[in-house]
């Protein structure tokens, strides 16, 4: 992404705040026949003191990416819309599109054996604790068993980016009574309603 200064999003709470509200990524590598991308559910690993994103992939895709021998690239997106300019009253503007996003790039980490049973566990945890009878690894035999008879097709993976890029374009550049309409419109029952990127722009404008 081109930087721009009114957008750029530097502060790492806010980053991962994005990861957490929106943790489905897309994994691309620059593998020896090309261009390769993924789509895979992610977590921040909270056990480590620095920014690590873990997910567990199903085999053979740890190959097709080339796990380890090159840079990774992670895209997290939270919400996003077109924002048309006659939201802007007198404000004579060509439309555009809002949106969050993040890139993350290093050199991914592999995880096998017990430590990729361990993932794999406490990403069903994360998203298991939503739901109103939830269904750990551990909360029988039966599927213990059935997720360990799993884990030979799958691999964790661990990325620890060196370089983040992440920009929060939400009409900062616009004055403050243009970026109340505009939130306005996001909240209504319009053909580009957007609640979420609505809350998004408070966020960014403090509104």
């Amino acid at each position: 992404m081109r930087s721009n200064p009114y957008y750029e999003l530097e502060d790492r709470e806010e980053i991962e705040r994005l990861i957490r509200e929106n943790p489905w990524a897309i994994l691309v590598s620059p593998a020896a026949d090309g261009l390769v991308a993924s789509h895979y559910p992610i977590m921040i690993d909270e056990e480590r003191d620095e920014l690590s994103i873990v997910t567990h992939l199903g085999r053979p895709d740890e190959r097709v990416h080339e796990l380890g021998r090159h840079e990774m690239l992670m895209i997290v997106q939270g919400p996003h819309g077109y924002i048309s300019s006659s939201w802007y009253g007198d404000l004579i503007e060509v439309p555009t599109w809002n949106f969050i996003t993040a890139h993350l790039s290093g050199v991914p980490e592999v995880i096998e054996g017990e430590e990729n049973f361990e993932v794999l566990t406490r990403l069903v945890e994360r998203f298991e604790r939503e739901v109103d009878e939830p269904r750990y690894l551990g909360s029988s035999p039966a599927v213990y068993e059935d997720a360990r008879a799993s884990l030979p097709g799958t691999i964790g993976l661990r990325l620890t980016p060196t370089r983040i890029v992440a920009k929060q374009k939400m009409s900062q550049n616009r004055p403050p009574e243009v970026i109340d309409a505009v939130i306005d419109r996001l909240e209504g029952g319009g053909a580009y309603a957007s609640p979420g990127l609505a809350r998004e722009m408070r966020i960014a404008n403090r509104r």
